[in-house]
């Protein structure tokens, strides 16, 4: 991450892929500014159903373009509270951006296609850096070395 804080101390705040309370405070910052459309960029808020409570949960993420289309990709890897809430939900979910709300879907990326979008991702996403153990300038090959372990997610808009 380098510009605000350590590699270091932005994976300690994410230790065993639960966000500590510095990184919960500024994950909820995160989700403002970017539902507020405050920050440019490819900021959104995430809004999907918690997987046990039902209740709607926020979470700022970053998308990425590759090739024309719009992806999420999961810093964290699988054992990540947002993955596991898109997966229950099927996938429905609201992206907010400054006082848009869209109802979108989200497709599971197969392994073998995610290694040119993790690669965009880490070029485009300096937060996800830290997380993602490759350097931002290595070949796709390397990137596919690692891709099983990053869930990857389609956005597709939900037409009515």
């Amino acid at each position: 991450m380098g510009w605000l804080i350590s590699d270091d101390t932005a994976r300690a705040m994410y230790r065993g892929g639960r966000a500590n309370p510095t990184a919960r405070r500024l994950s909820r910052l995160w989700a403002a500014a970017f539902a507020a459309g405050l920050l440019p960029g490819r900021g959104v808020t995430l809004e999907v159903p918690g997987r046990r409570s039902g209740r709607t949960t926020s979470f700022p993420l970053v998308t990425v373009q590759v090739s024309g289309q719009w992806y999420l990709v999961s810093m964290l890897g699988e054992d990540c509270h947002w993955v596991r809430n898109v997966r229950a939900a099927g996938g429905r979910v609201i992206l907010r951006r400054r006082a848009r709300r869209v109802a979108c879907r989200l497709v599971e990326v197969p392994v073998e296609d995610r290694a040119p979008i993790l690669r965009r991702y880490v070029a485009q996403a300096p937060g996800g850096r830290p997380h993602i153990p490759v350097d931002r300038h290595a070949p796709v090959s390397a990137f596919a070395a690692v891709a099983a372990a990053y869930p990857v997610f389609r956005i597709d808009r939900v037409t009515s």
